[in-house]
């Protein structure tokens, strides 16, 4: 069997999509990387992951130091697939654990501990190096994780469509004052240590209020098609 040479692999094409909660990241990811047929990277999936393994542990939130020494020593994977994206942690799959309301309150405060953010971050850029045909969603992605992508959104939305959004994820799961403050409320912490409310140089802005997904998705497959 001959092997395909440098020349013959696929181009690389990596799509970096940043924007705040509730906005339609995870959707309209998962939607363009299948559109395209490329992976699919949920950086916040990574943070609720080491957010779910602190609580396991029953670790006290104001003690850092043990946090950033359970994240760090962990063994994280992250199934690419994105029809059927999973997350294992220390060999627990929990995929749909990490979005149980109770993991969506803690988040923040894990995922702003500068010591996480960078082993993550490292994990993050390795994952799409070795994929090189991905897209990649979450905090930091358009301007830490990868500055350096083919095609960079920012995605927002008015902050009531992106609390309907919420409320209809979360089915009843918790009352209408903590989607807000899941959403308005963690925009405002991880604002501390991010920026995603305005796009950076070179970053395309999407506003998705007033679009449906399809179009969303169309949008930015353009913006690929424009890139390659």
């Amino acid at each position: 069997m001959v092997e395909p040479s440098p020349a013959d692999a696929p181009a690389r094409l990596v799509i970096a999509i940043d924007g705040p909660s509730g906005s339609g990241k995870s959707s309209t990811s998962r939607g363009v990387a299948r559109r395209l047929g490329l992976a699919y990277l949920d950086t916040g999936a990574m943070y609720r992951a080491a957010t779910w393994l602190v609580m396991k542990h029953g670790v006290d939130p104001a003690d850092t130091a043990r946090i950033v020494e359970l994240v760090c020593s962990a063994s994280l994977q992250m199934g690419t697939d994105p029809a059927h994206p999973t997350v294992l942690i220390d060999g627990h799959d929990v995929t749909q654990a990490i979005r149980e309301p109770e993991v969506s309150a803690a988040v923040s405060a894990v995922s702003r501990l500068p010591e996480v953010r960078e082993h993550l971050i490292a994990q993050q850029r390795r994952i799409i190096r070795s994929h090189r045909r991905i897209v990649a969603e979450g905090r930091d992605i358009t301007t830490v994780v990868a500055p350096d992508a083919d095609v960079r959104v920012l995605l927002v939305a008015d902050p009531a469509a992106r609390v309907a959004r919420r409320e209809r994820e979360l089915a009843g799961k918790v009352s209408q004052p903590t989607v807000v403050e899941q959403v308005i409320g963690r925009d405002a912490s991880d604002a501390v240590v991010t920026q995603f409310h305005e796009a950076a140089p070179g970053v395309s802005l999407l506003d998705s209020t007033h679009l449906s997904l399809d179009e969303v998705i169309d949008q930015i497959a353009d913006l690929a098609g424009a890139s390659s």
